[in-house]
């Protein structure tokens, strides 16, 4: 009996290893989509050298030593982070879960009774009869799958590395987020305060033009239209000054939360200190894009699809169950027998579906349009990211080559305002030629600073277009 029982699985399973390759697949990018056409994804700034922005980490892109203490604080303390990590575990623990299914469940049970006859009477006649106890007792170790589908249990465990990979991905998106954030943050800071030096001067020559002109007007050569036009145009500049003020706390507040720390002052070096990066090359286009957490989680949600899709044409297989337990017992049947005996017990059964009311197979149909659907939208994110990238490469670009012309620029007004200021003090130059002059190199400036913070703005957005580059 057991000989036969055991052929009967081997040749049931047998068969349905040889019947279930199409539900016995592994997810592969090429086989599932085929070649991605990324041909001139990259505009013109595509290069052919093999190692580019995509290969650096954020410490090689972000060297202010200053920024990398910042960065590296966010990255600790950060909570968004941390319940990231968290939920890192809880995948894990699910996954470690879905790993067990494969093993035979396991059971042990023990009982006993004991029984007696008692007499409310106390009759003699019954007295002798109800003297023995009747003790019944067993143990059980039962081991076995109920109704199992190995290859929906396979699929399965192979969805669930999926979504483990998923919340991986999910962090390296909240972490180069953190990142380019925390850069934003702490050069806005820097421009700040550049732009607050150069306020500043300004406010000071209205002010000195402004008391020049009072002191004209009181001698009868200035008239009070003149004067409190400048007036309004000192506060006027006032006014931004304290803007730019309120705005650099407010900036120093915003980066003190990703930091998880109460509201304080930034340590922090100049806005000039920032090099754009020489080399923006990007190397293998698919390899560097399948980096960005938007492109990753695209195909991450394809190869899940892929294994729903498995999942529900394993459902036309049938299902397994296998038991065997053991027992030890004194009570067989209705006798007791003393000292107890060892009962085995081994039950194997194959159930296949057969008409389940069309369920089955429009499950299947719709797992089939849900990985066309991810297939779709996986290309299109493949596309998508390719142009963020040549847009934030043409911005780099475009910032280096302008800050050329904003140094000639400022360079140009630097020597017009110096030769003015000359001329007022040998000459009866109005004071309105000096403040004209200085409007001038100040406006420069202020381009340059703005063009500056461009170039990093430009960075990060690249940065985070290649995926936040590597670890």
């Amino acid at each position: 009996m057991k000989r036969i029982l055991y052929n009967v699985i081997v040749c049931a399973l047998l068969g349905l290893t040889m019947t279930s390759c199409a539900v016995f697949k592994n997810y592969h990018r090429e086989k599932v989509v085929g070649e991605v056409q990324t041909d001139g994804i990259y505009g013109d700034a595509q290069s052919g050298d093999s190692l580019g922005l995509g290969d650096l980490s954020w410490r090689e892109l972000f060297t202010d030593p200053t920024l990398q203490t910042l960065i590296e604080k966010a990255l600790a303390q950060n909570t968004d982070l941390r319940n990231t990590d968290l939920q890192i575990q809880e995948v894990q623990y699910a996954l470690k879960a879905s790993k067990m299914a494969f093993i035979p469940s396991i059971s042990f049970s023990a009982n006993g009774s004991i029984t007696k006859a008692y007499d409310p009477y106390n009759r003699a006649e019954y007295r002798d009869a109800f003297t023995d106890n009747t003790k019944i007792y067993g143990a059980s170790l039962t081991m076995g799958w109920q109704n199992v589908n190995f290859f929906a249990l396979r699929n399965e465990l192979k969805k669930a590395k999926v979504s483990l990979e998923q919340i991986q991905n999910a962090r390296q998106a909240v972490t180069a987020g953190l990142v380019a954030n925390v850069a934003k943050l702490y050069y806005t800071i820097c421009e700040l305060d550049e732009q607050i030096v150069l306020m500043e001067q300004t406010v000071a020559n209205w002010k000195t033009y402004w008391e020049m002109q009072k002191k004209l007007m009181e001698a009868g050569q200035a008239n009070i239209a003149a004067v409190s036009s400048i007036e309004a145009t000192y506060w006027s500049m006032v006014g931004t000054l304290d803007e730019f003020y309120d705005n650099r706390t407010i900036t120093q507040t915003a980066l003190c939360t990703l930091l998880g720390e109460p509201s304080h002052a930034i340590e922090h070096t100049t806005l000039a200190s920032f090099q754009a990066p020489a080399l923006i090359t990007t190397g293998a286009p698919v390899s560097i894009l399948s980096r960005r957490p938007d492109v990753r989680e695209a195909e991450l949600k394809l190869a899940s699809a892929f294994y729903s899709k498995q999942i529900a044409g394993s459902a036309f297989y049938p299902s397994l169950t296998l038991n065997a337990s053991g027992s030890f017992t004194n009570g067989v049947g209705a006798s007791v027998i003393n000292p107890g005996v060892m009962i085995g017990e081994a039950v194997a059964a194959l159930a296949q579906p057969i008409f389940q009311n069309g369920k089955l197979r429009a499950q299947y149909k719709i797992s089939k349009n849900e990985l066309e659907i991810a297939k779709n939208n996986f290309v299109q994110s493949v596309v998508a990211a390719g142009n963020e990238v040549n847009t934030a490469m043409l911005e780099v670009r475009c910032a280096e080559e302008h800050r050329i012309y904003y140094g000639h620029e400022a360079d140009a007004n630097q020597i017009a305002y110096d030769a003015t200021r000359r001329l007022y003090e040998n000459s009866s130059l109005n004071y309105l030629n000096v403040i004209t002059a200085h409007n001038a190199l100040i406006q420069s400036r202020m381009a340059q600073i703005t063009n500056r913070m461009d170039a990093v703005e430009a960075t990060v957005e690249l940065y985070l277009a290649l995926g936040g580059g590597s670890k």
